[in-house]
């Protein structure tokens, strides 16, 4: 792409993420202003060819595409708020923290200024910026999108889930989930078998490789899912019941707490009492889907 072309790009907030990001555009050769209520953090994008700018307002003004990977919906309101009257005809990219609701709100706000709006979801860390490996979840504008998609690509992977503002955030909660519930459980196994005396980085390997096979099974269980078809399941709801059953008075023998699996043991309790105790593990499913509306 000739330098001549590359849209102008503002950064907003120069923290963990925000550097990087920043940094991320200027080797990739594109025109890029840095703001930060903290000036001096600007030194060395600036040192990289960064334009500093000193208000909000001016930074918004430089050039068409806004990029917030601000804390959170306070920090955006707050650092965006100023600048209302330079807003018109951008396209504003927010990466804070908010919830499907307050992405929403946002949206609505910056199409009354003029602007169009992507709501974001970071799925990386500060190191894998500009690396396959994180990846960003976006919604909202898909004009905005399919325009902007080769600069959103310059901090990583750019996956698209639809108008929405809120989608982004629901995919990105869902995601944490996932990895909340994988860590929980690593850390509640690093407990268990440091009581007998293994130590958690002699287990760590062992887990890692562990969840990996674990990875290669979400297809199944994603098709089994879709399908709602729990008949042919290779692991059954009463042959893990059995397993978490004694998962968890191997902890209570042991004085490790049982908080992480008796949740787990309980959904296994239902369905098997349901007369499903048969079907594929995957028919949890059942019971946790939800006919609502994420807020």
């Amino acid at each position: 792409m000739p330098e001549q072309t590359k849209p102008h790009v503002t950064v907003l907030g120069l923290g963990r993420m925000g550097t990087p990001i920043a940094s991320a555009f200027l080797d990739a050769g594109y025109p890029t202003t840095v703001w930060n209520r903290t000036a001096a953090k600007a030194d060395a994008l600036v040192a990289q060819g960064a334009i500093h700018a000193t208000t909000t307002t001016e930074a918004v003004a430089a050039g068409p595409l806004v990029i917030a990977p601000l804390l959170d919906h306070d920090a955006v309101w707050q650092t965006l708020g100023p600048t209302v009257s330079a807003l018109h005809g951008r396209t504003l990219v927010n990466l804070a923290n908010s919830t499907p609701g307050q992405a929403r709100e946002l949206a609505a706000w910056a199409a009354g200024h003029g602007a169009d709006y992507l709501d974001g979801a970071m799925m990386a860390l500060p190191e894998t910026v500009a690396t396959p490996e994180g990846f960003f979840l976006y919604s909202g504008s898909q004009s905005a999108f399919t325009t902007h998609r080769r600069e959103l690509e310059v901090m990583a992977p750019a996956h698209y889930f639809g108008t929405d503002p809120g989608s982004a955030e629901v995919h990105d909660l869902a995601l944490l989930g996932t990895g909340y519930a994988a860590l929980t459980g690593f850390l509640h196994a690093a407990a268990l078998l440091n009581s007998v005396g293994t130590t958690p980085e002699v287990f760590a390997p062992l887990a890692a490789r562990w969840l990996h096979g674990m990875a290669e099974f979400l297809p199944e269980l994603a098709r089994e899912a879709e399908a709602a078809a729990y008949a042919d399941g290779v692991s059954t709801v009463d042959l893990n019941r059995a397993g978490v059953d004694s998962l968890i008075h191997l902890s209570r023998a042991s004085g490790i707490a049982t908080d992480v699996h008796e949740p787990l043991k309980a959904l296994l309790d239902r369905r098997s009492a349901d007369g499903h105790g048969q079907d594929s593990f995957s028919s949890v499913f059942e019971l946790l889907r939800s006919q609502g509306t994420a807020e």
